[in-house]
């Protein structure tokens, strides 16, 4: 089917057209910049919601609770799971919609598995993409659920509207809560697994940290949310907390900032992507050798030869 009709359909809650659309934009189609224009008029309007942390710490249970609870007040809800990619084999085992099987059967929810394909940051390149897909295809909410890779984990922050970064305890000790990176990004912080023994000190670690920061008046606190998201426990508190958090966004400018910035990026992104294709472009062209040479015999520094064939690409 053309481009026109795949939107209409993808809009009108066919699932094999929103899969098809994403398909084209982790392929990178020729027909992908024709897809975008069809759909960035009906973009803008989702809740994009950022869920991370260290493995084991319950994400994609805590996904799934979510999806529940924006299901029961009959929101429209897109999935994002990224799962890495072997750096051997290229595979990657897309395992996270094993834990939302409740919803498999539920017309309101699209839930897409992504592998990283080799990128960093928690995400997929191609995630920023999907989730414009997902936002055209009429989905109130968008969560997005990172690899979790550990404290470097922050590219979701500079995605989504609201970023969770979860916890639990018998993670690491105090120290954890101090150090710079993952904690940074939170929105919101929830502490999973709640009937565990430990987690009081998590929150408390966590108040301790949040005191710390310096803000101004009118800024957002990160509330801290303890929740047990296989049992529910907790989580109408935490849609509550992204709530209150969206209206903070609206009212202080903050979401349209943070949209703003998040295209600027996406142009960033793909711009490079270009180029680094045409860079990819000249491996094996002779002026590489020419300019290797030029290089070993002292005639030329490595900069002037970079700053040649960025001339040539450009």
């Amino acid at each position: 089917m053309n481009v026109d009709e795949l939107v209409k359909r993808a809009r009108d809650g066919d699932p094999r057209a929103v899969a098809r659309m994403i398909s084209l934009v982790e392929n990178d189609a020729p027909q992908l910049q024709e897809l975008m224009a069809a759909i960035v008029a009906h973009a803008g309007t989702a809740a994009v919601i950022g869920i991370t942390g260290s493995p084991g710490v319950g994400k994609s249970t805590m996904t799934s609770a979510l999806v529940k609870a924006f299901r029961a007040q009959e929101r429209r809800v897109g999935v994002l799971a990224v799962d890495p990619s072997s750096p051997f084999t290229g595979g990657a085992l897309l395992g996270d919609r094993v834990r939302m099987q409740d919803h498999a059967m539920d017309s309101g929810v699209y839930i897409r598995s992504m592998a990283t394909r080799g990128h960093l940051g928690g995400l997929s390149a191609a995630t920023p993409q999907a989730v414009r897909v997902l936002d055209a295809a009429g989905c109130d909410v968008v969560l997005v659920e990172t690899v979790g890779v550990g404290q470097s984990e922050v590219e979701v922050a500079a995605l989504a509207d609201t970023t969770i970064v979860l916890l639990a305890p018998g993670m690491g000790d105090g120290i954890q809560a101090a150090k710079a990176g993952i904690l940074e990004v939170g929105d919101i912080f929830g502490v999973n697994k709640a009937d565990h023994d430990g987690a009081d000190h998590v929150v408390r670690d966590l108040k301790n940290m949040t005191r710390m920061v310096e803000r101004d008046p009118g800024d957002w606190r990160q509330p801290i949310v303890a929740t047990v998201a296989s049992t529910g426990q907790g989580i109408d508190d935490l849609v509550d907390a992204i709530s209150k958090h969206r209206d903070w966004l609206a009212e202080s400018g903050e979401l349209e900032r943070r949209r703003r910035a998040r295209v600027r990026d996406e142009i960033e992104a793909l711009a490079l992507a270009t180029l680094r294709q045409r860079f990819a472009d000249l491996h094996g062209d002779e002026r590489l050798d020419t300019l290797a040479d030029k290089v070993l015999l002292g005639e030329l520094d490595p900069y002037s030869a970079a700053g040649e064939i960025v001339a040539a690409v450009s």
